[in-house]
């Protein structure tokens, strides 16, 4: 028999599979459409009856990644005004008191959806978790800084639905005071950035964040630049009525010229510092309301100090961006010395990795340096901003080496979710990704949600980082120190 939930909206009828029974494409919000577009999102629309929730819902409107991620990210569009909508897979809807889980994908902040097969809960039901994956605005419609709507709305969806969860989950078998938020590259700086947003707080107690820290966040007048751009590119005025009138595949296409043209000439003084700094031009905004202050400072000065933190990141996460297109092997040491300088990488870092790196290319040195330069010190630098906090952080590293990408960008996802054998998993890990690794992370993940400690010591002075690897995950002190110590203090 069918499971079914009575949620405050109505009732829902799921699907069992394997023991586990789920539910999807379940509204969270409204339809951020019509008169509610580019709007703060709104309670979803109660129902009569019993609602079907046996397939994903609409997914978010979004420009296609460029050429060869489209392939290498390959998402499903699922057509539909309804985006705002979330999954639940339960071990026992009728069951109480179980931990929760919430996904929030990446995708730079203008790709990705909660549809991807890689994100199936399935894993994570079984094992005892109540697993809730989530669909944002994205991109335009989600981060665009529009002079008379509010900012942030992605990240306001965001809180909705961990308001629906805290609201709802009860009735799926889970523990609303006991909700650990998680997510991967957009997803693990959105993590980061709930933690610092007043809205957020109460409404998880436990926090993940993956290969994303608090590297993006666009000043006001940043954000103002790219709102320009895209009404330069669009021959409209730059308000939310102007752009809610243009076809959504015009508004998709000025949205990717924007994208293109910041990666190929990223200008501070057309595109802003802090755009630049994040390469990427739809990112959170430092409003002053919905997110006061920077999330960096916020953490800082004390926000999410009483909510334990895992964070990582990957070995090689410049490599996906490198390897794929061939770019790593046109790398000359002319071209190296360039890119490198432009991140704040001088002689001395280049040398130090070198030193460390005997038999690299240039090319496997600019991905290492570019690889630290935005994923590793970011993550390292809130680790260190709540290093005298109550709450507990731990630190942990993917090192298993997929054999052209190396621990790419993105390679961990399929081993969190012990999702090995899912849809696009063989063509993210290879056909030979060891079962053993994504067994112990998908553990170590669920033992900090049930009970905030993944299994290693929390960090200190002695940085211990757990590094997750075929063979056996094992604890390392103070890893790569040498490289990490040479980057100039910002």
């Amino acid at each position: 028999m069918a499971p079914t939930v009575s949620t405050t909206c109505g009732t829902l009828r799921g699907q069992y599979r394997d023991g586990v029974a789920k539910f999807l494409g379940i509204p969270y919000a409204a339809s951020p459409t019509g008169s509610l577009r580019f709007q703060a999102p709104e309670p979803p629309k109660s129902w009569l009856g019993v609602r079907e929730a046996i397939a994903y819902g609409a997914t978010p409107p979004k420009p296609d990644y460029p050429p060869p991620f489209d392939t290498l990210f390959a998402e499903p569009n699922i057509a539909g005004d309804d985006w705002l909508n979330l999954n639940v897979w339960t071990p026992d809807p009728e069951g109480s008191g179980l931990p929760v889980m919430v996904w929030i994908h990446g995708g730079a902040f203008a790709n990705g959806n909660s549809a991807i097969p890689l994100y199936d809960g399935h894993a994570f039901a079984r094992d005892g978790v109540v697993l809730v994956s989530i669909n944002y605005r994205l991109g335009i419609d989600g981060f665009a800084l529009l002079p008379d709507r509010p900012a942030n709305r992605g990240l306001l969806d965001q809180i909705a639905a961990l308001e629906w969860v805290r609201d709802n989950i009860s009735a799926f078998g889970g523990d609303p005071d006991n909700v650990t938020i998680f997510g991967e590259s957009a997803g693990g700086m959105s993590v980061t950035t709930l933690l610092a947003m007043p809205r957020a707080a109460g409404l998880f107690a436990r926090a993940i964040a993956q290969s994303g820290a608090a590297q993006a966040a666009a000043a006001p007048a940043d954000a103002a630049l790219v709102t320009a751009e895209l009404g330069r590119a669009l021959g409209v005025d730059l308000t939310a009525d102007a752009f809610a009138e243009v076809d959504l595949d015009v508004l998709n296409a000025a949205q990717a010229t924007v994208r293109d043209a910041l990666a190929a000439s990223p200008d501070p003084a057309r595109f802003g510092p802090s755009i630049v700094a994040s390469t990427m031009a739809f990112i959170p905004i430092v409003d002053g309301g919905s997110l006061p202050e920077h999330p960096l400072a916020s953490i800082a000065a004390g926000s999410g100090s009483n909510v334990p933190l895992l964070i990582g990141t990957n070995a090689d996460e410049f490599r996906t961006f490198l390897v794929p297109s061939g770019m790593v092997n046109l790398v000359t040491e002319e071209v190296l010395a360039t890119m490198a300088g432009a991140v704040g990488a001088d002689k001395d870092v280049i040398e130090t990795y070198r030193a460390c790196r005997p038999e690299a290319s240039p090319g496997d040195l600019l991905a290492a340096l570019l690889t630290d330069r935005y994923f590793l010190l970011p993550a390292l630098a809130v680790t260190e901003a709540r290093a005298d906090g109550p709450a507990a952080t731990f630190c942990y590293q993917f090192a298993w080496q997929h054999p052209q990408a190396g621990a790419g960008h993105g390679l961990d996802v399929p081993f969190v979710f012990d999702n090995l054998s899912a849809e696009g998993a063989e063509l993210v890990a290879g056909r030979d990704a060891p079962r053993e690794v994504a067994e112990e992370m998908h553990k170590a993940w669920i033992s900090f949600a049930v009970a905030g400690d993944p299994g290693w010591p929390a960090y200190d002075a002695g940085r211990p980082v757990m590094f997750f690897d075929s063979g056996g995950g094992a604890v390392q002190h103070n890893p790569r120190k040498e490289e990490r110590e040479i980057w100039p203090r910002s």
